[in-house]
């Protein structure tokens, strides 16, 4: 998968230096551009293209960021909004959701819950690389894990169906060596300890069984392989 550009879109100059160390500091995703108006974040936006924008709700002198989302929408743009904001107003949440934010962060943000929010964005780009279709399982276990319900097969937290679905594909063409966690995650676009988690998923259910493996230097790998 291909690194995520971001956009901050913030008045305050010290706010978004902050939220760009903090993207600086998440792998795989780096900061394309800080506006500090909504003038500049409407050109920057058109320039940059970036695949996320991290929204200021608020602009005193200006009106509001519901406006470059509105935009946005309008005109079709594939990017995903995280609306960042001090604003605690139900009505506001509820515009944000009817404006298709992603998530939706409280002002002062701690890193721990901006970095989830960032590798759950990163993670729900994945899941929808190079699938063409889907069935009614797998949308509505989707639509249970944005509820943070759990699908009908009950799979525990954390374990998509969609990447789920992914891993088991690349199983069928399975080396005789089998995968390492490593070589999942770069099949399926996900870090290797997001890969990891899957597979030892898979073997909790019986689908795979692991080995260690040992190569040339003598150092053991753990290998997953498909159960016949």
């Amino acid at each position: 998968m291909k690194e995520l550009t971001v956009l901050i879109v913030e008045d305050d100059i010290k706010i978004s230096k902050i939220h760009s160390m903090f993207v600086e500091k998440i792998e795989g995703i780096s900061v394309a551009g800080i506006a500090n108006s909504l003038n500049d974040a409407k050109s920057m936006a058109e320039i940059l293209e970036p695949d996320i924008i991290l929204l200021d709700l608020y602009f005193p002198e200006e009106g509001s960021g519901m406006d470059i989302l509105h935009n946005l929408r309008s005109t079709g743009k594939p990017v995903d909004v995280i609306l960042i904001t001090a604003a605690k107003e139900a009505k506001s949440l509820q515009a944000a959701l009817r404006g298709g934010v992603f998530d939706y962060l409280i002002k002062p943000v701690v890193f721990e819950r901006f970095e989830e929010s960032l590798m759950r964005l990163k993670e729900h780009r994945s899941e929808f690389d190079h699938i063409d279709s889907i069935d009614q399982q797998e949308v509505d276990a989707f639509f249970s894990k944005k509820r943070g319900a759990h699908t009908s097969d009950e799979v525990p937290k954390g374990i998509d169906m969609l990447t789920l679905k992914k891993i088991k594909t690349a199983f069928a063409k399975e080396p005789e060596d089998g995968f390492s966690a490593e070589a999942v995650g770069e099949l399926v676009g996900v870090s290797r300890s997001t890969a990891r988690r899957y597979l030892e998923y898979l073997i909790s259910i019986d689908y795979l069984f692991a080995d260690q493996i040992y190569g040339t230097v003598g150092r053991p790998e753990r290998k997953y392989f498909k159960k016949k």
